[in-house]
């Protein structure tokens, strides 16, 4: 087992579910957005999953709040969001938190 560093960084836990009708550019915009995180600097990574009843996760890690605070502040950001609450999402929800410890484990074979 190694332990990674994590101490600091900033892991956000984005919940949703799709309208019906949800606007056609949702995936082109997600592709851009994630673009447009990594070049504002300190993004670790973005993953996301769907459930088997649709319900999306997204969980994204920056190096440190001050990255965090910038993505979130970003124009473009809070411009797709309100296309997110007018025209995307049924729900949503958001948690963040600050990692304090993390563990990894890789099989040798």
């Amino acid at each position: 087992m190694t332990e990674p560093f994590c101490e600091g960084q900033i892991v956000t836990v984005f919940r949703s579910r799709l309208r019906d009708d949800a606007d056609p550019r949702y995936e082109a915009l997600d592709a851009s957005l994630r673009e447009r995180a990594a070049g504002l600097g300190g993004l670790v990574e973005v993953k996301s999953f769907v459930a088997d009843d649709g319900e999306r996760a997204t969980l994204v890690t920056f190096n440190d709040r001050a990255s965090h605070e910038r993505w979130a502040r970003d124009d473009e950001h809070r411009a797709a969001q309100r296309l997110g609450r007018a025209s995307v999402y049924a729900a949503f929800s958001i948690q963040v938190a600050e990692c304090t410890s993390a563990t990894e484990f890789h099989s040798p074979a």
